[in-house]
């Protein structure tokens, strides 16, 4: 009896989540962002934390090793980015990471804001096999923007 009262609340992730199994887009707003590469985003009447695929950029919060150089422009790039905003979420093969986060690739309009962030220079590549369906144009990116001196990569 115990489980046919929470079965709704099991189902739920697996609902809201049927669309993108499916190949639709997932779309939510942007509530919080916590740092380069991870934000909350409201998804119907849920809020799922979610890390950005492919790419990884300076802590700000670590347990242990504190604020990495170069976490608060990231982190400050990201926000301009999507604070507020309506995103859609595209999913790769695998949805969550060990932390429970839902990861995706993560768009404003027709920006993929993965990508902005290595092209802008704020992120690096961190590729976690099965999800590599962007990688060639990670890697791109991020070596354009290390040629160029841009974000994090200026001085280096």
């Amino acid at each position: 009896m115990a489980l046919r009262r929470h079965l709704p609340l099991l189902l739920l992730p697996l609902l809201v989540l049927a669309p993108a199994a499916q190949g639709q887009p997932v779309e939510g707003t942007v509530i919080r962002v916590v740092d380069g590469d991870t934000i909350y985003v409201k998804l119907g009447d849920r809020v799922e934390k979610i890390r950005y695929i492919g790419m990884n950029t300076p802590e700000i919060h670590h347990p242990t090793k504190g604020e990495d150089p170069g976490g608060r422009e990231a982190a400050e790039t990201n926000r301009r980015l999507v604070e507020g905003k309506r995103v859609r979420l595209e999913l790769d093969v695998r949805t969550r990471d060990r932390y429970g986060r839902l990861l995706a690739y993560v768009w404003v309009d027709d920006v993929m804001v993965n990508a902005e962030l290595l092209r802008l220079g704020y992120a690096q590549v961190m590729t976690v096999p099965p999800n590599v369906r962007h990688q060639e144009l990670f890697v791109k990116l991020q070596r354009e923007a290390r040629d160029a001196g841009r974000g994090l990569w200026r001085g280096v």
